[in-house]
């Protein structure tokens, strides 16, 4: 034999022998998919006067839980998202809860996502309309976010890997575009509706499902997102409404540990009003559950969270036309004591008034898990901004979080401004500049293709 073909194959066998020495150290240090879920319940009593209403009122008694639901994710970061049994959120409380987050576990603040379900059967955090906020109860829930991811956290430690699954599902009767152009021109928002002509936009029907499951094939937490108003109980109790019974029923039925996540529902409900709960409850499980039927396994490989500031304007506005508009609409449409209504929009604009014009900052979040991407809006987001960053996305699967890391109340396109009706109504509500819910489209889809070129080359 030559001593050159001698030389090739004592070089073959050594880079094989080294190759296969390698292998399992490289597979050691590959990182696997870990995740763990934990709720913490929100301490609520009979005192509390409940959010989401335009005058205050307080509930007798409980149904299901309210609570902070919390998951974290573990690849080659960790990534942290919370969901929270609330009307909403400030940044206050949720910069607050980010901070102790941090200093407890580690997971960078921009690292961690938390969003309310918005709904309107919970006490009151930072106030809305004439209900005040509560104190005692804001505390608990910053309490409660923080004791929710430092336990999820903390059963990461002992978590074994896990598969990420996914489905795209569907539920298209469980709300509609509520925002009715009605006969005399106006936008339906209470009273009657026997005049409504058409719906002034769109409703989204997707229900997305991501599922963990553990090796041996069971739950151990799942993601759902979909686009209503969260207003439904079961009695006029406190609730999590109709999403967080819901979720807690299928948590039941199915294991694991089951998050509710609110899409872009800022002009979206569940019409008629009379709409059973236990209906609503029901289809909303259905849809999930024949969603899990589907459900196809999908590779993470990277985990990426990108939350940065985005800055907006608080709105200039002419006060006769604006409580001309309102005292229209009350005048015709609330029987009971419209001027009561009326003067409450008279307050909330004097509250917003020294500040038109006011340049602010809140937060705008992309989270990536693999190729499906959440991005996390700061308020009440209209339906048709939801759909453009959903259909613009570089990502097949890309899916919007209203009311996360912040509140900036109602966010309107353009074209909800010219038609008017009580999301647009200038209030402590309603009060960002016109061009916000587009600004925030346009960044959002920076940062969902920046994310995108970075998969690419990875």
């Amino acid at each position: 034999m030559r001593p050159a073909i001698k030389v090739f194959l004592v070089l073959c066998f050594l880079f094989s022998a080294l190759s296969a020495g390698l292998r399992p150290s490289l597979a050691k240090e590959r990182p696997r998919l870990k995740v763990a879920a934990a709720t913490a319940e929100l301490g609520a009593d009979d005192s509390m006067s409940i959010a989401g209403n335009i005058f205050p009122f307080r509930a007798k008694g409980q149904e299901g839980q309210l609570r902070a639901s919390a998951i974290v994710i573990e690849e080659n970061t960790k990534v942290a998202i919370v969901s929270c049994d609330v009307v909403k959120l400030s940044r206050e409380i949720d910069d607050a809860a980010c901070r102790e987050i941090e200093a407890r576990t580690g997971i960078p603040s921009r690292n961690i996502l938390i969003s309310a379900t918005h709904t309107h059967h919970a006490p009151s955090t930072s106030g809305g309309h004439s209900v005040p906020g509560d104190q005692v109860f804001s505390d608990r829930v910053k309490e409660a976010i923080v004791s929710a991811v430092s336990q999820a956290n903390e059963k990461l430690r002992r978590a074994k890997p896990s598969q990420l699954y996914f489905a795209l599902g569907q539920e298209a009767t469980v709300g509609q575009n509520s925002r009715l152009l009605l006969g005399d021109g106006t936008i339906y928002w209470v009273g009657p509706m026997d005049d409504a002509v058409r719906p002034t936009g769109p409703f989204d029907p997707e229900l997305p499902v991501l599922a963990f499951k553990d090796s041996a094939g069971a739950f151990e937490a799942m993601l759902f997102n979909h686009s209503s108003h969260n207003i439904g109980a079961r009695s006029a109790k406190r609730s999590p409404g109709f999403y967080g019974l819901a979720a807690q029923e299928l948590e039941k039925e199915v294991g694991g540990t089951v998050i509710f996540l609110v899409g872009a529902a800022g002009s979206t409900h569940v019409l008629p009003w009379s709409f059973p709960t236990d209906e609503k409850i029901l289809r909303i499980k259905a849809a999930v559950k024949s969603a899990l039927s589907d459900l196809q396994p999908r590779q993470v490989g990277t985990l990426e969270s990108i939350k940065q500031e985005f800055p907006y304007q608080v709105r200039r506005f002419d006060e006769e036309q604006e409580d001309k508009a309102v005292s229209f609409y009350c005048n015709k449409r609330i029987k009971a004591n419209p001027e009561r209504t009326i003067e409450n929009f008279r307050q909330a604009r004097k509250t917003v008034a020294p500040h038109q014009g006011e340049s602010r900052k809140t937060w705008l979040q992309m989270v990536r898990i693999g190729d499906v991407a959440f991005v996390g809006v700061p308020g009440e987001f209209f339906t048709k901004l939801g759909i453009q960053i959903k259909r613009r996305s570089p990502f097949r699967y890309t899916y919007v979080v209203e009311l996360a890391n912040d509140c900036l109340g109602y966010i309107p396109d353009k074209e909800a401004y010219g038609l008017g009706g009580y999301q647009v109504w200038t209030g402590t509500h309603s009060y960002v500049a016109k061009g916000t819910g587009e600004a925030i489209v346009e960044e959002s889809l920076r940062l969902l293709n920046d994310a995108y070129k970075r998969m690419r080359q990875n």
